[in-house]
């Protein structure tokens, strides 16, 4: 049985991944179309093609590998300057210049004089921008959409005032595993004879209406007396308890110790609906740490190179599409959970793809949209710059001059999706 929840959890997430690429696509097709572009190609994976019709203008289809997808839109790339798009080059020195020559003459080889206004060149910076960023930021809706599902539709852990454990001694190791010893002082919790199953109602004569306002008013109490409300199997009971100082993490840096009131008492977790304010703070909190991930990204394919090689493969570290189907199928059958449980760990692992795929586009290089939306930008900027000194236009950014980075760029991804997968395959990320 557990066989057959894997394979379906692993199909699931792959036909997720394939929805996202094809809206991704979607996301640059209909502005580029809305704006007169012309779009002669519209597909979902790279390689051979295994399906694909003409509708209008535009071939759609879907290719063997499902590992992207692209459209191609006519004119991204400016003739040279001076130069008919029609006729080719006569010389052409250094390999870089053949290289840009090449790739012009194969942009204009289809075009024709009634195309010459649909060039995608030719628009506006703006509809540029709006055409390149929209492929990113229908994988942020998306994952967005998707995070709201989880947390506002079946709700994030929380933590309730109800006690799940009493810890036996006030020393800040325990929560390491340190094993109490007789000459460890007694939790103040311990000493009042709080037990599992407690619910506590007020403290220091004031309502308790959360586990984080508990917390916040244990930690201010220091060690001075206070009296703590709870109930017990529904019969209300007061205790009076002189809580411990001891040194935790500060709420505001977690990286700084701090002495404050400790009382010993671990809370219970329930599914709690969550509303739209929590669902962008999460979205905050993911795309910061999301962004952490691509910046030391080159650093962590290091690890994951000695790892396919025989090295500790990192819990934490980068995976490839491969590694995430696996990840993707053991997080439906490992701890045995319930259907709901399996619809929000598939949910909330799509939902980190797609926001990892947008932030990973908008880097500002060729080949990926954040390298036409820089070039987008940075001709708003030089003609803005011109029209303030009333110098003339200087025309449209040429972003064949950065294909060159364009190539190198798409080589090391290659190589990096190449060694991930690998890695993936002999040594692969396990949940368990």
């Amino acid at each position: 049985m557990n066989a057959l929840i894997y394979t379906a959890g692993v199909i699931i997430f792959v036909l997720g991944v394939v929805i996202s690429i094809a809206l991704h696509e979607v996301g640059h097709m209909y502005p580029a179309k809305k704006f007169g572009v012309k779009v002669t190609q519209y597909f979902v994976g790279f390689g051979k093609t295994v399906w694909s019709v003409k509708r209008g203008e535009t071939e759609y289809g879907i290719k063997a590998i499902p590992l992207g997808g692209y459209i191609k839109m006519v004119g991204m790339l400016p003739p040279a300057k001076g130069q008919d798009p029609h006729e080719v080059r006569g010389t052409n020195t250094g390999l870089f210049t053949q290289l840009i020559s090449d790739a012009r003459e194969a942009e204009y080889e289809h075009v024709g004089p009634e195309d010459e206004e649909r060039l995608f060149y030719r628009k506006p910076w703006w509809q540029k921008l709006i055409v390149m960023s929209g492929g990113p930021m229908v994988n942020v809706v998306l994952a967005i959409a998707l995070f709201a599902i989880v947390f506002m539709g079946f709700g994030a852990l929380k933590p309730t005032t109800t006690i799940q454990a009493v810890s036996d001694c006030a020393i800040a190791d325990a929560e390491a595993g340190r094993t109490c010893t007789d000459e460890d002082p007694i939790t103040p919790a311990k000493q009042a004879g709080l037990a599992a199953g407690d619910t506590i109602v007020s403290f220091d004569g004031t309502e308790v209406t959360g586990w984080d306002n508990l917390s916040a008013l244990i930690r201010a109490n220091g060690d001075k007396m206070t009296s703590i409300g709870f109930t017990r199997d529904g019969v209300m009971q007061t205790k009076d308890i002189k809580t411990s100082v001891l040194a935790r993490a500060s709420l505001n840096n977690p990286d700084k110790l701090v002495n404050v009131g400790f009382l010993g008492v671990s809370p219970t977790t329930e599914m709690q609906r969550q509303g739209p304010g929590f669902v962008a703070a999460q979205m905050w909190d993911y795309t910061k740490g999301t962004a952490d991930v691509i910046v030391h990204l080159p650093q962590r394919m290091v690890a994951v190179t000695q790892a396919a090689f025989g090295g500790e493969r990192e819990a934490d570290g980068p995976i490839s599409v491969v590694g995430a189907s696996r990840v993707a199928g053991e997080m439906v059958t490992i701890d045995n959970p319930t259907w709901a449980e399996r619809a929000i760990r598939l949910m909330g692992l799509l939902a980190a793809v797609n926001l990892f795929v947008a932030l990973f586009n908008f880097i500002p290089l060729l080949p990926l949209d954040g390298g036409h939306i820089a070039g987008a930008l940075w001709e708003a900027i030089r003609r803005g710059w011109a029209k303030l000194r009333g110098k003339p236009d200087p025309g449209y950014v040429d972003v064949a001059k950065m294909l060159p980075v364009a190539y190198a760029v798409g080589a090391v991804l290659m190589i990096m999706s190449v060694i991930l997968i690998y890695a993936d395959i002999v040594n692969p990320v396990r949940l368990t």
